[in-house]
């Protein structure tokens, strides 16, 4: 790592007293934060914290309450996006903002077109982009279509969109949240280099190690306030979890696992399924599911898992293949499970997305904790919603998975994406599940919530439920699972035991590459 004087560098940014609420809820309480330029900062915290909205004040989406912004010593008001962007920030968020039918080129040119004429703008704006990859490595395709380019390959384009638009201070949320462990690496030289030539960068994360690897500075948040700020050569990740949760925290692999299975829970046979374009997502893929038994699959987001966990949830039926749930069968050519018969059978489902398949962003909080079960009868009356009992339940379920703040009637879009991810799982644990699929259980979540998700699902498992679990987080996989599968291209191309894995062997296999088939 460079070492940098951050004595001696002048600020980037200088962030004072920062106040942000939504209600009654304190998102940013007195927040003050100094980046120096040409630096690797961290920002970390649990769910809730602040990191995002402190992060999305910086950028102009939303306004501080109260508060002071410099930027490179000019004291600005950020009013919006665009203005933060002519200030010299940029932002690459969690969820990718590409068009995914346009090529990787007309999106950097997407707002930004410098000629009326769009093909003498292109002939520009390729020039700019060929002299940034070449300086920053952030190498890919400007031709190809961003439906067609890798997970990795979309955010080097999101860094490429930002710096073609002179970011000096680049904001990254998250940002090895869906790559592979090659790729991750990939990344890291590329933020290595762009800090020795002067851009500053802050990094959202909830991996500890990342920030040991690769930062300068980190700042924690609390509850909404600042509760450490350090060099990184000064403190460990024990103590940054510990400043995180205020407690110590324990994640890792698990010490105990199954070591007896039962009877086969959900069996499927040879599914095939293609998407709208005729393109193949999956490809006569068959899986058994056994009582008491956590299988994990690993892959690069995109390469069929999200498909097969609709497939299994009844939420899309296959061109072929066949299924066993419990006592109950299913075939492509008769008759599919749906997510009403799913739900009888016992059957739970947890989305990889938890925005477009979890939840209802405009519902309040007790709504989109009863969605799917809001006919049983503790929830309705001769058709009539029980909506007390309805809030009810949910104030239980947010003290049983600790959800912040317990306040059911508040707007779910309000909740931080954890505490999103916590409702679901208590809306979907809370009814002793045969079967649970879950789809990236920890995505964009702090440490202190990925130890309580974890032993949730560790739980379910040991109640005799046959849990799919579905994860682009290797360490994850590697903690959680007793038998791992891995995908590639829409197949199952390998399956190992779990005393087999290991990171390299399976980020390896996950990339196909030749020294995964030797």
């Amino acid at each position: 790592m460079a070492t940098i004087d951050m004595a001696a560098a002048p600020l980037a940014l200088n962030l004072t007293s920062i106040c942000k609420r939504f209600g009654s809820v304190r998102a940013n309480a007195d927040v003050s934060l100094r980046v120096r330029a040409g630096s690797i900062h961290a920002i970390v915290g649990e769910n809730g914290a602040g990191k995002s909205t402190l992060m999305s004040v910086l950028y102009g989406l939303y306004q501080a309450d109260s508060g002071i912004i410099e930027i490179f010593g000019q004291r600005v008001r950020i009013r919006d996006s665009a203005q933060a962007i002519r200030l010299g920030i940029g932002m690459v968020h969690q969820h990718f903002m590409l068009v995914e039918p346009l090529r990787a080129i007309d999106n950097v040119m997407l707002g930004a077109e410098p000629h009326w004429l769009l093909r003498r703008g292109e002939a520009a704006v390729r020039r700019r982009l060929t002299e940034l990859m070449q300086s920053t490595g952030l190498l890919l395709d400007l031709d190809r279509a961003v439906r067609d380019l890798s997970v990795g390959d979309r955010q080097r384009l999101e860094i490429l969109k930002a710096l073609y638009r002179d970011a000096r201070v680049l904001i990254l949320d998250e940002p090895t949240a869906v790559l592979t462990p090659q790729e991750t690496r990939t990344l890291f030289d590329v933020l290595a280099r762009l800090r020795e030539q002067g851009t500053t960068v802050l990094l959202v994360t909830h991996k500890l190690g990342e920030v040991m690897a690769l930062c300068d500075r980190v700042t924690v948040l609390r509850a909404g306030a600042v509760v450490h700020n350090c060099e990184v050569a000064d403190t460990s990740t024990e103590k940054l979890a510990q400043a995180m949760v205020g407690r110590q925290a324990r994640i890792g692999r698990a010490t105990e696992r199954a070591s007896t299975v039962g009877a086969i829970a959900l069996q499927a046979d040879d599914l095939s399924v293609s998407d709208a374009f005729d393109v193949p997502r999956l490809r006569s893929v068959s899986i058994t599911l056994r009582a008491g038994e956590i299988v994990g699959i690993a892959g690069v987001t995109g390469n069929g898992q999200g498909e097969l966990l609709e497939l299994l949830a009844g939420l899309t039926a296959p061109q072929a293949g066949r299924l066993r749930l419990g006592d109950a069968s299913f075939d492509a050519t008769a008759r599919w499970l749906d997510p009403v018969t799913a739900r009888q059978l016992g059957l739970a489902h947890v989305p990889e997305d938890r925005h477009l398949r979890g939840l209802v962003m405009s519902f309040a909080a007790w709504e989109s904790a009863v969605l799917g079960y809001e006919a049983l009868p503790q929830y309705s009356r001769r058709g009539w919603l029980r909506r007390n009992d309805m809030r009810a339940a949910t104030a239980s379920m947010m003290k049983r998975f600790d959800v912040r703040p317990p306040a059911p009637d508040l707007s779910s879009r309000l909740f931080s994406g954890g505490n999103q991810q916590k409702l679901i799982l208590a809306r979907e644990l809370g009814r002793s599940p045969r079967v649970l699929l879950v789809g990236q259980p920890t995505r964009g979540v702090d440490i202190g919530a990925i130890e309580f998700i974890h032993e949730q699902i560790r739980a379910q498992r040991d109640a005799g439920c046959a849990v799919l679990l579905v994860s682009s987080e290797l360490e994850e996989i590697l903690a959680l699972a007793d038998r791992v599968l891995v995908m590639n291209g829409g197949r199952i191309t390998g399956e190992l035991a779990i005393e087999d894995c290991t990171e390299e062997r399976l980020g390896l296999l996950m990339a196909q590459t030749d020294e995964a088939t030797a």
